[in-house]
């Protein structure tokens, strides 16, 4: 198992939350985000402790291949880890934007899509998000409400709660709103079109590039009635939140024994044994909440803690999670 170095990035829009929901030293401010685990490059997590201290997510995957990532993990992606995990704190309305698909982004730019999904953990007053069109739009439309900056009022946009859960696939305009403090689960990509940043200015005056013929053709212009995700939890039972080809993640409060059949959330009061023998990928497990101690077949336990993100290699056949007086995990993933 592997604890990776926070990559943490101040913004003009960040908060000061993340800091502490680390529980972390750091003087840094305005940490707008917390990049938990990525092999983005230029952008690449470093592992923390252990022996292997110092080596980078990609040097590990270049070391120890299928085993980290899983046999199908390593034949559909080589040595790029697929997921990119974060913690975002938003002070101010982030821009409003959209992805790409695959199949765009790889005629456009060689690189891979973006499809996402928010797990909301804490909210300050008036916290909101905006995803999806509010009304049925054209591309000429969409255009001409950015030109005379009124493309919020054809978006919807939601008061937000902790435990809400957002599923954005490629396509999707969305923007993070501010009060959101969010867990991000990603393709790894770094593929953005800016849509709108409400005219703002920096420091020289200049505003921010847009992308609104590029964006044009990404936007899926699909209405839906809601696009928050609706679940009710039970018990000791799977609620499966959002299901994809690129992740797949559940909501699980836990008194009784479980077998991991793809990513969960755990809240659990005992120790608990997972099941790996039948998945054939790794399994990031960020700690949400309260402290725990983490096992695997043959290694050494390790303690983790609320906000700390750990990589179980694919080659791990059971995970132990023994909390200290409860604690609650976010577990992703791919089947």
């Amino acid at each position: 198992m592997y604890k990776f170095k926070p990559i943490l990035k101040s913004t003009i829009w960040g908060g000061e939350k993340i800091v502490p929901y680390k529980q972390i030293a750091s003087d840094q401010k305005q940490v707008g985000e917390s990049w938990e685990l990525s092999g983005v490059k230029g952008n690449e997590s470093v592992v923390a402790e252990g022996p292997e201290a110092g080596t980078t997510l990609p040097q590990l995957i270049a070391r120890h291949g299928a085993a980290l990532l899983g046999k199908a993990n390593f034949e559909r992606f080589g040595e790029e880890f697929p997921l990119l995990i974060k913690f975002i704190d938003a002070q101010q309305d982030l821009s409003i934007q959209v992805h790409p698909n695959d199949e765009l982004a790889e005629q456009r730019h060689h690189s891979k899509g973006k499809t996402e999904m928010w797990y909301v953990v804490d909210t300050a007053e008036g916290a909101h998000l905006r995803s999806g069109f509010s009304k049925q739009v054209t591309p000429e439309e969409y255009a001409a409400s950015v030109e005379d900056n009124t493309i919020t009022d054809i978006l919807a946009d939601y008061a937000i709660r902790p435990g809400d859960v957002f599923f954005l696939p490629a396509g999707r305009v969305h923007s993070i709103g501010a009060g959101a403090f969010i867990a991000e689960i990603q393709q790894t990509s770094d593929i953005t079109y800016r849509i709108y940043d409400f005219n703002r200015r920096d420091a020289n005056g200049n505003t921010r590039e847009l992308h609104t013929e590029l964006a044009k053709e990404a936007i899926d212009y699909t209405v839906l009635p809601d696009y928050r995700t609706k679940y009710e939890q039970v018990q000791d039972r799977e609620t499966e939140l959002v299901s994809c080809p690129y992740f797949t993640t559940s909501l699980c409060d836990l008194t009784a024994p479980l077998t991991l059949d793809y990513a969960a959330l755990y809240d659990l009061t005992q120790a608990r044994t997972i099941d790996l023998s039948s998945l054939d990928s790794f399994l990031v497990v960020i700690c949400m909440g309260g402290h725990a101690t983490l096992s695997t077949d043959g290694g050494d336990p390790m303690p983790v803690h609320q906000g700390e993100t750990v990589l179980v290699p694919a080659s791990a056949r059971t995970l132990r999670i023994e909390p200290e007086g409860g604690a609650k995990f976010l577990t992703s993933c791919i089947r």
